[in-house]
């Protein structure tokens, strides 16, 4: 935990492969705003669910709502979501994962195509805020 302008940050990592590499949290949070780093199908260093994106769609929020779980905040809390797609053609599967965990939260989210992600079998990455005031 840091200590900034007379506000707590607490920075938690997962022990996942990247983190110390690149120098980054799975989770931080300061004052009533958490946010996670970008989550993947990544368990024990290496991609599941290969090829199918509503099932990494679903462990990358997984892992998501477990590093935010650690801060305090739980489903009811996110706010946000973001999710970057590899390929459109996984946009409706992907959408109808995040329904299954957020169709009741209702935050705000997007949606966006990219070039890759930093594993060629990672088909999903997705990113949650959440306010815990």
């Amino acid at each position: 935990m840091t200590v900034g302008e007379g506000r707590a940050v607490t920075r938690l990592g997962s022990g996942g492969p990247w983190e110390a590499r690149y120098g980054y949290s799975r989770v931080v949070r300061a004052g009533d705003l958490a946010i996670t780093a970008g989550c993947t199908s990544t368990v024990d260093g290496r991609v599941v669910h290969v090829g199918d994106a509503a099932a990494q769609t679903a462990q990358a929020l997984r892992i998501g709502l477990a590093a935010l779980a650690e801060v305090g905040a739980g489903p009811a809390d996110v706010i946000r979501t973001r999710m970057y797609v590899t390929d459109r053609s996984h946009a409706d599967e992907v959408g109808r994962a995040h329904n299954a965990v957020f169709g009741s939260v209702h935050p705000v989210a997007t949606m966006v195509v990219v070039a890759g992600l930093i594993d060629q079998e990672h088909l999903v990455e997705v990113e949650l805020e959440a306010w815990v005031g």
